[in-house]
């Protein structure tokens, strides 16, 4: 006998905690839904409810009503009501990968008093999926994913395959299906002119007939099912999901579907059986590698413009991240381990820092409200952050706090590495002295001089206190200084000692001069252009033109999508100056530009404004001497609207894809046009060119490779031969900025129709100072895969020194863990308080071998990334480094205990 299939019809809400209003007002709304949901599951109205798969909602509701937030505990411990397994939704394309796990590490802990998390990979509206998250998803024990948008069209379920072939059983479903079962009248009352990505409208007169459409369409996705209606949709309160689901039933007669309220896990448990079957049958699931990012047909949207709405918010999201990711999390694990106080502050950080990465939040596309709130959030991560920092460093007996007397006679400079392998490079680092005195020597811990240059910032009145010194204000004078320092040890630091006198010394100034070209790194000229662009000459003759060219178009668009007026203009810069500062420690070509830029859009948005305003860029490319990088720094005040300004690097050989890092490999992608063709259909969206990167692009390979690092500006692409505005092979392009004036717009080109309400968003044009930091490389410096990853790194994270209160412990240190062959991942304090986590990393196609010393009889476990138990042998340290391979694209993390 013939089984019936089966539609599991599972109740939920999407909960976005901010975007077309602000986060207080959609949680008042919150707790009324949380009090109807659990007021129809007390009276068996609704049987399960599933809470949109995040624990932070509950933490929003008992901030209010602690009452009802302990309700819904209660059923979620009999099973009623289904969290997480996420914190928060996040948009796991922008942020990075121990990001995402801290957001799964948080959800647990917040868990604890509810006694259960679904154990589902639940990534409902993201906009589209990096590579990694099967990977992430094992590393928790999870085995399945619900995703959408970016989903190969047309395939139901598939397995999902990461880089380093961790594997999960996905499930291709839009989340908003509230109109299949919702009431007649309100169905019939949607205007189709307000609907946004997500919703489907229909004016069909029953239930039942919505729902006879719903399954006639899944059933040509997959015939025999089982079937998933996701009953719910944003912000909504689906009410007697049984009463709903018997008036529809009629509607299930042509597919001879039967209908019952259930939940994710029975969803996917019978999804998984169905898909085995078929298996045996001689039907396998498809395999899907890599990223979901590819544009599904109508209304399933990637927002490809997420990417760079409102980059103020991506800057400061890299930041945050890297300051506790690099710098607190080692620095307590290290010097503070068993400081609870510390560790309440570092997780708080956190809290602050993940109640940010939303996709409504992080991607900017809600309205200004929301993002006043997420620059606010970023500064009191920053605030957490340094706190723990320096906490930590007094710990380990290096103050750093500016209290007493300024120094008259010298300054002692602790120099931090955080990385795992001895590293040395650029240090910049600014030094309070008494009013009169100036750096004139600096030295290392053996007594070497150390190149520097000097800047005087000017006098202050240096202000201290804290818990132990009373608040003490002194006239100080503040120098920034440059230097260089010899490698030192993984994760250890080195202390240098400034000497001062009356006057600055001669030789640490830098010398300026008339003229736009430096000598390059690795040899040859580069000079300015009249575009303020670079061409390098090399030796043998030959040239590459226009790196670091900047260009502006128009931007008819909105916060979700890049879209290009019919009638564009491109600008490019025009060079007003430029001259070179010389110091012992490094080179800076300073170049004065103007973008004479259209005001904005026509009237009609299609075109750009014949008025220009003309807007000075200031330029500074710095090569440090020694170092491979070229380091840009552009700022400008940007004071037009509707545009989009792009960095441009070459090569001179190109190839059919360009190389792009995920959270945890590098990705190779094709090489398109800024956008695929034009859709002429409602609720569709064109191919867009751009992908996201967590800091690096690069183009060409070998000795021809040009690599931008950029943390903080994560859309890139590549442009191909005839496309490329310097006339080269190709070209790798960052968006620094994209200004638009409305959260979602009807009448774009690149996607037709709205992703959200058409409200108006002026300062997503992003009015004001803009900075922009990027390094440049070419050639043999990033010629391999492991090179390029590594000088991303180190970019990424450089250096710090701080200046020590005199009489602070200084001696030279190695640090208690060294790792060689492979990145450093993170180092933190284990969830536990049980010893500390190390995780590396190998992001290329390549096998190499981690080398880790730890302290002598330390114990290492591996540990998955929720930091349980691999089941792999535990090794001792004992007097030599232990070797761990590490396979193509792998992750390695260990738990490092002391002997017992």
């Amino acid at each position: 006998m013939t089984t019936a299939p089966e539609c599991h019809v599972v109740t939920h809400v999407h909960w976005d905690r901010e975007w077309y209003r602000p986060f207080e007002s959609f949680r008042a709304r919150l707790v009324e839904l949380a009090s109807r949901v659990c007021e129809e599951l007390d009276d068996g109205r609704m049987q399960a409810f599933h809470l949109d798969g995040q624990t932070i909602v509950l933490a929003d509701v008992e901030a209010l009503r602690p009452d009802l937030a302990e309700r819904l505990r209660a059923h979620a411990r009999a099973g009623r009501l289904t969290l997480g397994p996420w914190h928060v939704l996040a948009d796991n394309q922008l942020v990075s990968g121990e990001n995402l796990i801290r957001n799964l590490l948080t959800a647990r802990r917040h868990a604890s008093a509810t006694g259960t998390l679904a154990g589902v990979g639940y990534s409902p509206d993201a906009f589209g999926h990096p590579a990694d998250l099967p990977r992430l998803l094992n590393g928790f024990g999870m085995d399945t994913a619900l995703i959408w948008r970016g989903a190969p069209d047309g395939v139901a379920r598939f397995r999902w395959r990461s880089p380093d072939g961790s594997e999960v059983f996905a499930v291709n479903q839009g989340y908003h299906g509230a109109e299949v079962l919702w009431p007649d009248a309100e169905a019939d009352a949607k205007d189709d002119s307000t609907a946004y990505a997500g919703t489907v409208t229909d004016n069909a007169s029953t239930a039942a007939t919505r729902l006879g459409d719903y399954l006639a369409t899944e059933h040509e996705r997959l015939p025999g099912g089982p079937w998933l209606l996701l009953n719910g949709g944003d912000h909504l309160a689906p009410t007697g999901p049984g009463d709903r689901i018997r008036d529809a039933a009629p509607g299930a007669k042509a597919t001879g579907a039967v209908l019952r309220e259930s939940t994710l896990e029975e969803f996917f448990a019978a999804a998984r059986t169905a898909a085995e079957v078929r298996a045996t049958g001689g039907g396998p699931l498809p395999l899907v590698e890599g990223e979901l990012r590819e544009a599904a047909g109508y209304l399933t949207f990637i927002l490809a413009g997420t990417l760079s709405a409102r980059t103020y918010l991506k800057q400061a999201n890299a930041a945050a991240q890297n300051l506790l990711e690099r710098w607190a999390e080692p620095s307590l694990a290290l010097y503070a381990p068993h400081d609870r106080t510390l560790r309440a502050d570092l997780d708080h950080a956190w809290e602050l820092l993940l109640r940010n990465a939303p996709h409504d939040s992080l991607c900017g596309c809600s309205v200004d409200e929301v993002h006043r709130e997420n620059a606010v959030r970023y500064d009191r991560v920053r605030q957490l952050g340094e706190h723990v920092v320096s906490r930590a460093l007094l710990a380990s007996g290096l103050d750093v706090r500016a209290y007493g007397d300024p120094v008259r006679d010298h300054a002692d400079l602790a120099v931090l590495n955080p990385h795992a392998g001895a590293t040395g490079g650029p240090v910049t680092v600014e030094l309070l002295t008494a009013p009169d005195r100036h750096p004139v020597a600096l030295t290392a811990a053996d007594g070497a001089p150390v190149p520097f240059e000097t800047e005087v910032l000017g006098p202050e009145t240096a202000f201290e206190a804290d818990l132990d010194l009373l608040p003490d204000s002194r006239p100080a004078l503040r120098h920034r200084l440059f230097f260089t320092v010899p490698a030192v040890e993984g994760l250890g630091r080195t202390v240098l000692r400034v000497t001062l006198g009356d006057a600055p010394a001669e030789e640490a100034g830098a010398l300026t001069e008339k003229g736009g070209s430096i000598a390059a790194p690795g040899g040859g000229v580069l000079t300015a252009a009249d575009d303020a662009s670079l061409t390098l000459t090399r030796a043998d003759g030959s040239e590459l033109a226009g790196l670091g060219l900047l260009t502006d178009g128009g931007d008819s668009g909105d916060t979700y999508n890049y879209d290009p007026p019919v009638r564009d203009a491109v600008v490019t810069p025009r060079l007003v100056d430029s001259r070179t500062r010389t110091s012992a420690v490094r080179t800076v070509l300073e170049l004065d530009a103007v973008l004479d830029l259209p005001a904005g859009l026509t009237a009609d948005r299609s075109g750009r404004d014949e008025k220009t305003v003309t807007v000075p860029v200031r330029i500074e490319v710095t090569h440090w001497h020694g170092d491979p990088l070229l380091r840009w720094h552009i700022a400008l005040d940007n004071t037009v609207r509707d545009h989009r300004l792009r960095f441009h690097a070459p090569t001179a050989r190109g190839t059919e894809t360009w190389t792009g890092d995920g959270q945890w490999c590098l990705i190779e992608r094709p090489v398109r046009p800024d956008l695929g063709p034009l859709p002429t259909e409602r609720g569709h969206e064109a191919v867009c060119g751009a992908a996201p990167v967590q800091g690096l692009g690069a183009v060409g390979r070998g000795t021809d490779r040009t690599a931008v690092f950029a943390p903080g500006l994560p859309e890139m692409r590549a442009l191909g031969a005839g496309e490329t505005a310097s006339g080269a092979d190709q070209e790798i392009v960052v968006t620094l900025l994209r200004a638009v004036g409305w959260l979602s717009r009807f009448d774009l080109r690149s996607r037709t129709t709205g992703a959200g309400p058409m409200l108006p968003t002026p300062e997503a044009q992003c009015q004001g100072p803009q900075r922009f930091e990027l390094a440049l490389a070419l050639g043999a410096d990033v010629a391999t895969d492991a090179r390029l990853a590594g000088r991303s790194a180190a970019f990424r994270t450089p250096l710090r020194a701080w200046q020590l209160r005199p009489g602070s412990t200084a001696a030279p240190a190695a640090g208690a863990i060294r790792v060689d062959g492979a990145l450093l991942g993170v180092l933190k304090p284990a969830e536990d308080g049980d010893g500390i986590v190390l995780r590396l990393t190998n992001p290329t196609s390549d096998a190499c071998e981690a080398r880790v010393r730890a302290p002598e009889g330390a114990l290492l476990t591996p540990v998955r990334m929720d930091e349980r138990p691999t089941g792999a042998p535990v090794v001792r340290q004992g007097s030599t480094e232990s070797v761990w391979p590490l396979a193509p694209f792998a992750t390695l993390s260990l738990r490092v205990r002391p002997s017992a």
